[in-house]
């Protein structure tokens, strides 16, 4: 069997999982001077058993206050969700109270933060914050508990873990910082991993090797990931499916290669088109023109339009609209003028 053939099946197992967390309509709104900001205005995705899913776009497009809405860590106030439902393994996590959820955190569904260094506390021993986790969810005492904490940091591949653990986060490298982070996250063996751009504050060599423990993680532990990156390059190797995302919403969704080969979005092209390439001898790398909207003052249809070459029509940008499926699985934002379908668009 070739390694494509393998590369195929696995994905067509993965297709055929279980749905373990469901997002439908999901609104997180801030309340600021400026006005309502809807940083997350309609999200919706499904996250398989043993899948990755990458969530990417650009700075403030709403992709970690999509996971720290998961997680229920909004600090509200300014921040609310109000509406959408979080279902995981069926049960709507919305609807549960603040004590419940603190059950849920850390055992059924974990985080990644970009930076090991916000993530870790800086007072308290590698011991201490790895075996909190450990101690609260799976209630082990003493000599368990001790020889756990070894155990999960030698699974993140930390060299000497029975002394590394004596450490303070200061006295580790940014690599193996982050290898902390992950070993807390994964402690529990939980279902849901959210990983928030783990790999923004690593050098090249030490991304991939974190990249590769992260994959070797999920396959030992069955667990499914919600990979938020803006980073394309990881998108390939890591994920099976992506939803891009622009000023609050998911724009396209599909799997991987569908997405690099096919793109239909203006957008998803824009950024694919950013990615610089081996094969091309060019002066100045291409950008998206224009800037993100401001999110207390964004239409009801299209957002993407004053970026484009040719702006939207009126009924495109003021109508809301839902996501069409244009192949199996492959999803876009319903806009016809972004679709090339609308017959009032401007030529």
């Amino acid at each position: 069997m070739t390694n494509k053939q393998s590369k195929k099946q696995t994905s067509n197992k993965k297709l055929n999982a279980e749905t373990v967390l469901s997002v439908k309509d999901l609104q997180t709104h801030f309340y600021t001077k400026w006005g309502l900001v809807k940083a997350v205005d309609g999200v919706s995705f499904d996250l398989k058993k043993g899948e990755t899913l990458a969530v990417v776009g650009e700075s403030g497009s709403g992709k970690s206050v999509t996971s720290l809405s998961i997680m229920q860590l909004i600090p509200s106030p300014p921040g609310f969700i109000v509406g959408g439902e979080i279902n995981l393994e069926g049960e709507n996590l919305l609807d549960k109270s603040d004590r419940e959820m603190q059950s849920v955190r850390g055992s059924r569904i974990a985080m990644v933060l970009q930076d090991p260094m916000t993530a870790l506390n800086p007072v308290f021993k590698i011991s201490d914050q790895v075996g909190e986790t450990l101690s609260i969810h799976k209630k082990l005492k003493g000599s368990k508990l001790y020889n756990s904490i070894i155990d999960m940091l030698e699974k993140v591949n930390i060299p000497a873990a029975e002394e590394r653990m004596k450490d303070y986060p200061h006295q580790l490298s940014g690599g193996m910082r982050q290898r902390v982070v992950g070993a807390i996250g994964v402690s529990c063996s939980p279902t849901v991993l959210i990983a928030d751009e783990p790999t923004t504050s690593l050098d090249a060599t030490i991304q991939a090797q974190y990249l590769r423990l992260l994959k070797d993680l999920q396959n030992e532990f069955g667990m499914a990931i919600l990979f938020i990156t803006h980073d394309f390059g990881i998108v390939a190797k890591m994920c099976d499916r992506v939803a891009v995302m622009y000023a609050g919403r998911i724009v396209e969704l599909g799997d991987v290669r569908e997405i690099f080969n096919n793109p239909k979005h203006p957008y998803t092209q824009g950024l694919i088109r950013s990615v610089p390439s081996m094969d091309e001898d060019i002066d100045r790398l291409y950008s998206i023109p224009g800037q993100p909207p401001a999110l207390w003052d964004v239409p009801d249809g299209c957002r993407f339009s004053p970026r484009k070459e040719t702006p939207c029509c009126d009924v495109c940008v003021n109508e809301k609209y839902e996501m069409v499926e244009i192949k199996p699985g492959h999803l876009v934002d319903g806009c016809k003028c972004c679709l090339g379908t609308c017959k009032s668009s401007k030529k």
